[in-house]
């Protein structure tokens, strides 16, 4: 299943997560990618709320198999009896009063026999369920890493900016200032000193753009993660992706928790159809009872019991039964085209996703040989326009260059690591587990296992459950 992820995660290509994991960052600490995403982890309300749908979905495996066990009931009644009776005998007429009070108690069981498979049938639609709400439960976790990852570099993304920004600002204040001074010798006219002051008020227009986006981002990392952001640091390197296309699509529809979960879902649909042809059968049950009643104020007393086994089945009911069966067979065949539309959108996700990556590194590595040409130009015409051959004009226009081309190199580089992740999120292993971060896990089986049985609440599996509970702070 997932034999390729599970071999690259113990290389060191594994990269941004594997070589620097710190838990949460202190004040003035680093604020690594692993830690970010190990926060977001552990604190996403999201992930708690659908960790409670699945122990709810547990639960119904174990209301399920109640079925299949004896259900015992008690009674208990008070009753007062008063008034008055009369007769008359040979002519004689006569009243007595009537007053007497009685408590009876009883106690009943009822145990299925025999219903044709039915109940077993309702268990393993439950059980199925369950595993289908597991995979459900990892697409969510695999949607919050991915929301955090996004929100870290978007906010790196973002820094950079601001401080690309500020320097431009400080760059054109100078050229500025040294346009004023060559003007004030006669060297430029005063157009080139309006170019200048031009240039620094559309730059500082920029950084006001610029650290607004940083605010926004800012206030996505604290949704995304649930705290505020430390110092971010450079991821070291990219994970460990799929080699090619095809890889990357196989691994998507045998991996992806949502070609799993639609999986289960066809399973649970093909159950709902023999359930439903179960309906047509009779069951078969047993019925036993204890009643006992005593009168207050007498010595009368009563004890009685009984056991019957009966069946009991339909005859004709409209035609509701076979009604059901036909919208089992429907809901069987809309889940199977379910899975084939899913695997279908999973391939083209993946294959999406590998060939951003691919456009992401080399529009970096295109963007890395544009800031190098643009650095070598800007720093020309500088050292030209000293010696008189460039005009201011030509001096800020190759530093505008040379800012575009940093700034393409910033987005470059953030959209690459976003996009590797997104690959990640689009085979099915962006979960914590496969990411290998430093958590407590959330194990899905631990509390289905203490409640598959049914347990009592006074057994020692009920106590267990019960301190389990306790722990997650659900009681």
């Amino acid at each position: 299943m997932k034999r390729w992820w599970r071999t690259a995660r113990h290389s060191a290509a594994v990269g941004a997560l594997a070589l620097a994991m710190a838990i949460v960052p202190r004040m003035g600490a680093a604020e690594t990618l692993g830690s970010t995403l190990t926060s977001a982890y552990e604190n996403s309300g999201l992930l708690d709320q659908n960790r409670a749908l699945l122990r709810a979905a547990d639960e119904d495996v174990a209301s399920a198999i109640a079925a299949l066990r004896p259900v015992i009931n008690w009674e208990a009644n008070f009753r007062r009896n008063f008034g008055t009776q009369g007769s008359e005998i040979g002519g004689v007429f006569s009243e007595s009063g009537i007053s007497d009070s009685q408590v009876d108690l009883g106690v009943n069981l009822q145990l299925l026999l025999y219903d044709f498979g039915e109940s077993r049938l309702r268990v393993d639609i439950a059980k199925e369920t369950v595993l289908a709400t597991r995979q459900s439960l990892l697409g969510v976790e695999q949607d919050v890493l991915l929301r955090a990852v996004q929100a870290y570099f978007g906010l790196r993304e973002a820094n950079e900016t601001v401080a690309l920004r500020e320097n431009n600002v400080r760059l054109i204040s100078r050229e500025l200032r040294a346009a004023q001074d060559r003007f004030e010798v006669g060297e430029v006219t005063r157009t080139d000193v309006s170019l200048a002051e031009a240039r620094l008020a559309r730059a500082r227009a920029n950084l006001a753009v610029a650290e607004g986006n940083r605010t926004e981002a800012i206030e996505e990392f604290r949704a995304a993660v649930r705290r505020p952001p430390g110092a971010l640091s450079p991821p070291n390197s990219l994970p460990r992706l799929p080699a090619s296309l095809e890889e990357a699509r196989g691994l998507a529809v045998r991996n992806h928790p949502d070609i799993k979960r639609a999986q289960r879902n066809v399973t649970v649909a093909e159950l709902g159809v023999a359930l439903a042809d179960a309906g047509l059968y009779p069951d078969i049950s047993l019925t036993a009872g204890l009643q006992a009643r005593e009168t207050v104020d007498s010595e009368a007393y009563g004890r009685t019991g009984s056991v019957s086994i009966g069946a009991q089945g339909p005859i004709y009911q409209g035609g509701r039964l076979t009604s059901q069966i036909r919208a089992a067979m429907a809901r069987r065949d809309e889940s199977r085209a379910v899975l084939l539309q899913v695997s279908d959108q999973l391939a083209q996700t993946a294959a999406t996703a590998f060939a951003r990556v691919q456009s992401r590194r080399a529009a970096l590595e295109a963007s890395q040989r544009e800031v190098r040409a643009a650095q070598l130009a800007f720093e020309g015409v500088r050292e030209e326009a000293t010696l008189g051959a460039r005009t201011t004009l030509d001096v800020l226009d190759a530093e505008q260059d040379l800012l575009d081309a940093r700034a393409n190199i910033i987005a470059a580089n953030a959209q690459l690591y976003t996009a590797a992740y997104q690959l990640l999120a689009a085979i099915g292993v962006l979960t914590a587990e496969d990411l290998n971060l430093p958590v407590k896990r959330y194990d899905p089986a631990q509390y289905y296992n203490l409640v598959k049985d049914a347990p009592a609440a006074v057994s020692r599996q009920g106590r267990e459950l019960d301190r389990v509970l306790r722990a997650i702070g659900k009681e």
